[in-house]
């Protein structure tokens, strides 16, 4: 499923200013139209044992969509690299394969050059005048309404799905009963086990987590009822710095509506500034950068180990096996205007 391949042909040509007018929320705004800044991924794969035969590397790379231009400015590595693009979401990766590595270390940067654009649908009262009724799922996104390891559609995700937005008409009123259920019932909590996993189950259970913990529930509940959905996943960045160290990731999520298209969520966000509660619903601001989207993902070429729960961080396997010792730091800078 290539859902962004055109897009990102088309807006290579195009810049920021010129990318296509997206409707804005009648309430108040809580994002510039645009932010452009230098976003540098550093890791090192450290340890290497000896007698390692191969070390492949697979690393996720944004791309240029209807939300955001990127160029890329630098990329270090120790050995040949390549662009890659997974099959089934468009996701762009860079792959390396070190055979008999010499050293026990092996360094990777890429730096960027990113304008992310405010990315909203409007607010609700506009999204639901629009939109009374569920949409025929295209073939092409029966992926998207198809369960995950971690977010079935089926047993507790079905229940709560029945419980919360059966009473409502429309994919739009359903996603945002979905949406206030989650907002009033979780908590933005990181602390003891179990958080970060994206389980939805878990999530439903505990009502605690981070950013995947929220949205993964939600994007359950949406295929529940036969609404496409799907995960973005980037890192964000500060709203009142202009750069820094960015500690991790961030995700939110879309669903799909038949006469709007995809809309964005992102409930952690509201959940941290209650104040822009209205605001992430149909929208979301230009603090951040995406790296891909989906979940279960399958890599280019094709890993030895399990599918991917989700693809931010550098997935690294020696002699076929999954291997974790990563040394990451990720930052950025603004890019000020010349003019």
């Amino acid at each position: 499923m290539r859902l962004r391949v055109l897009s990102s042909l088309l807006l290579l040509f195009f810049p920021a200013s010129q990318l296509p007018a997206q409707a804005a929320p009648d309430a108040q705004k809580f994002s510039p139209p645009t932010r452009t800044f230098r976003f540098t991924y550093n890791f090192t794969v450290k340890d290497i044992p000896s007698e390692a035969k191969r070390v492949r590397v697979w690393v996720p790379v944004p791309q240029t969509d209807q939300h955001q231009i990127v160029r890329v400015l630098a990329v270090k590595a120790p050995t040949k690299t390549q662009m890659t693009e997974d099959s089934e979401y468009g996701n762009r990766m860079m792959y390396a394969e070190i055979q008999n590595p010499a050293s026990g270390k092996a360094e990777f940067t890429l730096v960027y050059e990113v304008t992310r654009r405010e990315y909203s649908r409007g607010n609700y009262a506009q999204l639901k005048r629009a939109d009374q009724t569920l949409a025929v799922v295209p073939a092409s996104m029966n992926r998207l309404v198809a369960p995950d390891t971690l977010i079935p559609t089926d047993g507790k995700i079905k229940e709560l799905a029945v419980e919360v937005t059966g009473s409502q008409s429309g994919s739009v009123a359903k996603a945002k009963a979905a949406y206030d259920y989650l907002f009033t019932n979780m908590r933005y909590d990181k602390t003891g086990s179990g958080w970060g996993r994206g389980d939805a189950v878990w999530a439903c259970d505990a009502k605690r987590g981070n950013c995947t913990d929220f949205h993964s529930p939600f994007i359950g509940m949406m295929r529940a009822d036969g609404i496409p959905a799907r995960f973005d996943i980037g890192f964000p960045l500060p709203e009142n710095k202009d750069k820094g160290e960015i500690a991790g990731y961030h995700c939110w999520a879309e669903f799909y509506a038949s006469k709007t298209g995809w809309i964005p969520v992102d409930i952690s966000e509201a959940w941290k500034a209650k104040e822009k509660e209205d605001y992430f619903f149909g929208s979301v601001d230009v603090n951040r950068v995406q790296l891909s989207t989906g979940r279960d993902v399958v890599l280019s070429p094709k890993q030895d180990g399990p599918a991917l729960n989700y693809f931010v961080y550098p997935y690294v396997e020696v002699d076929g096996k999954p291997y974790d010792k990563l040394e990451k730091q990720f930052s950025f800078e603004e890019v000020k205007s010349s003019k």
